[in-house]
């Protein structure tokens, strides 16, 4: 070595649960393990040898100048030489969990990198040996072989909080989204993609990303929506302290793929990948790994608080005329990130009118006869049901005071596995009245006769809560949202604008 050459770096050795990687000189060197974890078998030689030659192959597709090729070692004792995947090394320190640990603004890599997650995905290959991959009840399946290990795993140990209750809900929100799983694949979401994309296997070069270690062996493993593909990174990305940029990564990817997913399946996504890794925590606690348990707790809470927050909801905001429900609605919709519609507008739009226009009549004539009101509501009604299905949340902006139309919306709720909030909103009479009296033009035509009118054959409703809208509007929201989210602090972020009907 002259002076002037850069000394290389020092040889290391670094383990996983399936593999050791040993690096020298400018070259590193993956061994696979000889274990049976139950969803992948490397007790033969034969079995490793295939699996080296499949990771150089598929991993080539990303980083084709970092895998470069199969090796092999003997020894003495052994008949048959060991295979192993040869690479070029790496820098460490451009590891993009290294930046994020260090602070560093990884906001250009990562938009670089969903640029090419998405582009790959464009391509990707396609078919009906992938497609099944991204049915409802693959996914139910891959989780229930997760759900399995864990507890086959907490036979020498205990299964981490939370993961009784991620069961339960894991299993309601896929029982009422098959629609939603039927048109990811209709729009041909569902890929060969990378199956295993984390920070640490992602290096920051002055040429550009490179992006390593996709999953190797089990092609099914890798045939999934290219969402669940983004959402690992997502999930790896606030385990290592950094939400914002998990947030910003994917609504990138989001971009460049033109994807026009639900939030909640965005959070089912990253509980899922949140859900793999605390499996695989777990193994590695079992194979003698510091710190993996407690890994695996926080994962499992992950997992959790993205699958409460994935959970949808049919949030019914009822009160006479003046009662402050569509301030409520819009507000409750907007903090949520959830779909809002109005049996307001909707009336109007049913009769061909704007929702400007004025309809106004006496209480149960014109446009408010039963008739058209029954009309309203199933509508209203049957708009929410395509929605739940489709894994959007929805707050339905109504009077609610006709029992039927309550029942008909339970109806709805239980049929798409959704959780159903009523809010009953109420202000002091004369709050109401002087809303009324000084309320512009809009999709509502209740004048303070009506109101009186609805006031005098109003029912009761006593399942639900009871929300005065009378002080400062965000006293009222708080009150929604306890309502909506009894864990409170424990949603994840929205990651989307919502979705508002157009005018």
């Amino acid at each position: 070595m002259t002076e002037h050459d850069e000394p290389l770096p020092r040889a290391e050795v670094s383990e996983t649960h399936t593999a050791i990687v040993f690096f020298a000189g400018d070259r590193a060197y993956k061994l696979k393990k000889p274990v049976d974890l139950g969803f992948l078998d490397y007790t033969t030689v034969t079995g490793r040898r295939t699996a080296c030659e499949r990771e150089v192959t598929l991993n080539r597709r990303f980083a084709a100048d970092v895998y470069l090729g199969l090796g092999e070692i003997r020894s003495p004792d052994t008949q048959e030489p060991e295979p192993l995947v040869v690479m070029r090394r790496m820098p460490a320190d451009r590891r993009l969990s290294h930046l994020v640990r260090s602070g560093a603004d990884v906001d250009d890599v990562l938009r670089t990198v969903a640029r090419h997650l998405a582009a790959w995905h464009a391509e990707a290959p396609r078919g009906r040996d992938v497609d099944e991959q991204g049915t409802r009840d693959a996914l139910f399946s891959r989780w229930e072989a997760g759900f399995a290990q864990v507890h086959a795993l907490a036979e020498t140990g205990s299964v981490p909080d939370g993961v009784a209750e991620a069961e339960n809900l894991v299993r309601r929100y896929l029982a009422g989204r098959e629609r939603l799983f039927h048109s990811r694949i209709e729009q041909g979401r569902v890929v060969d993609g990378h199956g295993d994309l984390l920070a640490q296997d992602i290096f920051c070069l002055d040429d550009g990303p490179r992006v390593l270690d996709c999953l190797e062996f089990d092609d099914h493993l890798r045939y999934v929506d290219g969402l669940d593909d983004a959402a690992f990174l997502a999930m790896d990305l606030e385990q290592l302290g950094a939400p914002e940029s998990a947030a910003y990564f994917l609504a990138q990817y989001s971009e460049y793929s033109g994807d026009p997913a639900p939030p909640s399946l965005w959070h089912h996504y990253i509980a899922y990948r949140a859900f793999v890794r605390a499996k695989v925590s777990l193994i590695q606690a079992r194979q003698g790994a510091h710190g993996a348990e407690a890994a695996a707790r926080r994962l499992v809470s992950t997992a959790l608080r993205h699958l409460r927050t994935s959970s949808v909801s049919l949030t019914l905001v009822g009160g006479l005329p003046g009662s402050g429900k569509s301030t409520l609605s819009g507000a409750l919709a907007d903090r949520l990130g959830v779909t809002l519609l109005s049996s307001d507008r909707i009336r109007k739009e049913l009769a061909g009118i704007p929702a400007e226009q004025s309809a106004a009549a006496d209480y149960g004539e014109g446009l408010y006869t039963p008739e058209w009101t029954a009309r309203t509501y199933a509508t209203l009604l049957d708009r929410a049901a395509a929605l739940l299905s489709s894994g959007e949340s929805v707050v339905l902006d109504a009077t609610w005071s006709d029992a039927a139309h309550r029942e008909a919306a339970l109806r709805v709720a239980d049929g798409t596995s959704s959780d159903l909030v009523a809010l009953h909103c109420h202000a002091p009479s004369e709050v109401s009245a002087a809303r009324l009296s000084t309320r512009a033009p809009g999709p509502s035509d209740a004048g303070p006769a009506v109101a009186a009118a609805m006031a005098a054959r109003e029912p009761p409703w006593p399942e639900s809560v009871a929300v005065d809208t009378s002080g400062p509007l965000e006293s009222a929201v708080a009150r929604a949202l306890a309502a909506v989210r009894p864990w409170g602090t424990g949603q994840a972020p929205v990651f989307r604008r919502p979705y508002r009907e157009p005018d």
